[in-house]
């Protein structure tokens, strides 16, 4: 007698489907934010305590460790060391319309790269900073100026506040520690290989 059972034909597993990549999620940019909070407030209680506490704006000049270091109060209406300084409304405005596009643009570039530790804290600083002088153009009109810093031999006649060495120290830091570049999607990390095999490299 003939077999009439019918064989079913062999069906080939199916192939697992590749786990589809998730994007990137944007960098946590806290760090960046704390630091520039940070710059901020102590830029703003320095401020206050040299114009209201030890009236610096009547005052003068206040000697601390001459020559050194001493406060010595100077209104700038420009950007730093007086630079374009202008007593219109036009130009106040002007600069703090170009701070805000600096910091509007910093913070742009941290959140399209893959910035560090030093590139985020270079990025708190500088905008940290050049809010503070923001917060003194609408306050006061003008930037608030009152340490200077000089030698036996030189008298400096410039002043700056904590905002100016913030920002100045911030630009350097995103000079000498840029954000890398974010990797390119479906891109593989390349791990370097143990020299000595035992999964640990000398």
């Amino acid at each position: 007698m003939s077999d009439t059972s019918t064989k079913t034909p062999a069906t080939k597993p199916a192939r697992p489907r590749s786990p589809r990549r998730k994007a990137a999620p944007p960098p946590t940019l806290w760090l960046m934010a704390l630091v520039a909070a940070e710059i901020l407030l102590l830029d703003q209680i320095s401020k206050y305590y040299v114009l209201h506490v030890l009236q610096l704006d009547m005052v003068r000049a206040i000697d601390v460790l001459p020559p050194w270091l001493n406060l010595r109060m100077a209104w700038n209406e420009g950007i730093n060391f007086g630079l374009f300084a202008s007593s219109g409304t036009v130009m106040k405005w002007l600069l703090i319309a170009i701070a805000l596009v600096v910091c509007a643009g910093v913070i742009l570039w941290m959140h399209r790269l893959r910035p560090g530790r030093l590139a985020q804290v270079s990025a708190g600083l500088l905008i940290g900073g050049a809010l503070g002088n923001v917060i003194d153009r609408l306050i006061y009109g003008a930037v608030a100026d009152f340490l200077n810093m000089s030698l036996p031999f030189w008298q400096n006649p410039y002043s700056f506040n904590v905002a100016d060495i913030a920002i100045f120290a911030g630009a350097i830091g995103l000079i000498l520690f840029p954000p890398e570049p974010k990797p390119k999607p479906g891109a593989k990390t390349v791990r370097a290989k143990p020299r000595d095999g035992s999964g640990k490299s000398r």
